[in-house]
Order: C-alpha cells, then structure tokens, then sequence
C-alpha cells in the first residue's frame, strides 16, 4: 500500500456534531451500532476539550474495538449494568449543558477594550 494511502486509513473518522449531519454522512455505517441518540441541545456540542465536545469525545472512547496486533477486545459495555454508556452520555450532555450556561454569565474579562 502505498505510503499516502495509508495515512489516510489510519485517519479517525470525525463524528458528527449534531443530528442532521448525522443523516448527511454516509460514511459511519463502518461504526460500532449504537442506540439513535436524538433531542441533543445544541448547546452540548459548545463544551468542548481540546478539538471535540465532550460528548464527541464519550462516544468515540465508548466504542467496541480491537488491537491489531494483540487481538485484546476493549469493550466498555458492563454485563452488571446494561444502561451504563446511556446513563453516562445522559450525565456528559448535563454537565455540558450547565457548563456552557455558567460559562455565558461570567462578566467578560475586558481586556479586548
């Protein structure tokens, strides 16, 4: 394979920030099912780490995969507790949520002035 192709391979797809792109994008079919997820403020999606929202970042980690070379399967699913990722994602969008809302009653910093 030649070097540029496999550059590409090894990119990350990039999740979709909100609902209707996630019905323009056809290229997630490849990822591990997940439960439709819809009713999302948009507002989640402003809370961010580094270069995703927190959210982004919970269902990209939470996802089935397998190493390569070791052939050790990470599976975040818990068999004692079925509803643990939804319970999670549910807990990242308040946090997120609440995030956002006190972040935007701060008074600004004023040194743009």
């Amino acid at each position: 394979m030649p070097a540029h192709q496999e550059r590409k391979s090894r990119r990350k797809t990039r999740l979709p920030r909100h609902q209707d792109e996630v019905e323009q994008r056809q290229d997630l079919a490849h990822l591990q099912p997940i439960p439709h997820l819809s009713g999302i403020p948009k507002e989640t999606y402003e809370y961010r780490l580094g270069n995703r929202s927190a959210l982004e970042w919970v269902i990209d980690q939470y996802q089935v995969s397998t190493d390569k070379r070791s052939g050790i399967t990470n599976d975040p699913n818990r068999a004692d507790d079925p509803q643990y990722i939804l319970r999670l994602i549910g807990q990242v969008i308040t946090v997120s949520l609440e995030t956002v809302k006190i972040v935007k009653a701060l008074p600004p910093l004023g040194l743009l002035e």
